[in-house]
């Protein structure tokens, strides 16, 4: 009955397979696409059409993208699609209203701030158009708010979404890392009565070859798909693939720069880096600095390059906001954290951001540190455009590169936060040189105080005496009976 409606009534329906599973979910949250060319806004347009004509004056739904702009196609996609339907479009209001009174609004959503003047709104479906382009969750989730219907019908949050950036990694990591079509439920227990609320929400990936009458209509599209872009980005474009980094800011970036965690010699030189957040994550960075060529189970690492071997990224796992965490608070953790290391070195110094040093009225964030035990330098924040030296971003590429066989830089593979950010990170579109801040870019930051510090190396303590000459420095220092893993 429902299919023979959106074709003698609606005059569209959906196409078979995944914009079907789409339009027929009853899950809460669906997030649509990962392709180009998937049929992903006629999804969604179809969806709400059907919905108006389901649900009458009761259906209100709200369509969003970051800009006013970037909404146009859409409002001209809808007025084919809605037109069948009666509907009409206010310019003035920018809605789309039916003659049964569902009304659907088209709006801009860039933050918080926007996202907070739908306080006290009602709809029975929200739509986010390129889920991607946010860099963080919090103005998507505060719209979910306004999900309710006083006549009872049934709620829905669905959007689109493409690979790249600056939401990649928290779209991923919510949606789509679950795999395909699997229904997660996050269970949400009210503080009033203790009572358990199920949300559940899934991912629908759609390819090119899901949408053949876009094929039909255009059949060079694949072609000026390929013409378009490298590879790579092709690649993403037409499959939906998630572990393509195209135009990736740290393009050397490879499972080469990953370790396992070893047992590190004691002597070599250890410092952390920090950046603060409050509102926003902070990030510590725990280093050492190989003194001299040593053979780990990959490879041998050489002499001066730098090891990440553990880290505390202070971030809401949920929303992407900071843990709001009060400095001594921050400091009590890394003093806890490196008592439990236990290897018999210290942590020479650490480097953060000069910002925390500002003077405000009061003591700075520096001053509060050093008073509960944790002491910082101030790191040199230089980013780009240094004259006769390599610039910070320059310093960390050179360093992820190395000589192209040997990097200069490695984490561990326990460092899942580095390993999650850094290497998707992408170029700010106006400042080629500079990585785009709308990403998560904390560790980033934290990691070129690292690379800026210019820790020294260490000297190997004398080998005991009797030791053969031949196995110092060698052998020797390879011994790892006394050294405690990680």
């Amino acid at each position: 009955m429902g299919r023979q409606i959106r074709a003698e009534v609606l005059r569209w329906e959906p196409q078979a397979g995944p914009q079907t599973e789409f339009v027929q979910s009853e899950v809460f949250e669906v997030v649509y696409g990962g392709a180009r060319g998937g049929g992903k806004t006629d999804a969604v347009l179809g969806e709400f059409a059907l919905h108006a004509h389901l649900n009458g004056a009761a259906a209100r739904g709200l369509l969003v993208r970051r800009t006013r702009t970037a909404l146009e196609p859409t409002i001209a996609r809808a007025r084919e699609i809605f037109a069948y339907g009666g509907a009409t479009w206010l310019d003035a209001k920018s809605r789309f209203e039916w003659p049964s009174g569902a009304r659907l609004y088209f709006r801009h959503l860039d933050n918080d701030a926007d996202a907070d003047l739908y306080q006290g709104h009602d709809y029975t479906r929200v739509y986010v158009e390129e889920l991607t382009q946010f860099p963080f969750p919090g103005p998507v989730d505060k719209l979910k708010a306004t999900l309710r219907s006083a006549a009872g019908v049934r709620c829905a949050f669905r959007a689109t979404c493409n690979p790249g950036g600056a939401g990649h990694n928290w779209v991923k990591a919510r949606y789509i890392d679950a795999g395909p079509r699997k229904v997660v439920t996050e269970t949400f227990v009210s503080p009033f009565d203790g009572a358990s609320s199920p949300l559940t929400r899934m991912f629908i990936p759609a390819r090119l070859a899901d949408n053949p009458s876009l094929l039909k209509r255009d059949p060079l599209y694949v072609a000026k798909l390929q013409q378009s872009g490298s590879p790579q980005l092709v690649r993403a474009w037409l499959e939906g693939d998630w572990s393509v980094i195209e135009g990736a800011f740290f393009d050397k970036w490879s499972a080469r720069n990953v370790l396992a965690p070893f047992a590190m010699p004691p002597f070599w030189t250890r410092f952390r880096s920090f950046d603060w957040g409050y509102a926003a994550p902070f990030s510590v960075g725990w280093w050492a600095v190989v003194s001299d060529d040593y053979a780990a189970p990959e490879g041998v690492i050489p002499r001066g390059a730098l090891v990440r071997y553990r880290e505390w990224y202070g971030r809401d796992g949920r929303t992407g906001a900071g843990l709001r965490l009060d400095v001594e608070e921050v400091a009590a953790g890394i003093l806890a954290r490196e008592a439990e290391l236990k290897m018999g070195a210290s942590v020479r110094h650490g480097v953060a951001d000069p910002s925390i040093f500002a003077q405000n009225g009061g003591p700075s964030i520096g001053e509060r540190f050093a008073v509960a035990g944790v002491r910082f330098i101030r790191a040199d924040n230089t980013r780009v455009g240094r004259v006769g030296a390599l610039s910070g971003w320059a310093q960390m590429r050179a360093r992820i590169n190395g000589d192209g066989g040997r990097p200069m830089l490695y984490v561990f593979d326990t460092c899942a936060d580095f390993i999650r950010t850094v290497p998707t990170l992408q170029h700010d579109p106006t400042r080629p040189e500079d990585i785009d801040t709308e990403a998560e870019d904390h560790i980033a930051d934290e990691t070129r105080y690292a690379c800026l510090s210019r820790p020294t190396t260490a000297r190997p303590p004398p080998p005991p005496s009797g030791t053969p000459r031949d196995l110092y420095g060698w052998r020797y220092h390879r011994e790892p009976e006394s050294w405690k893993v990680l």
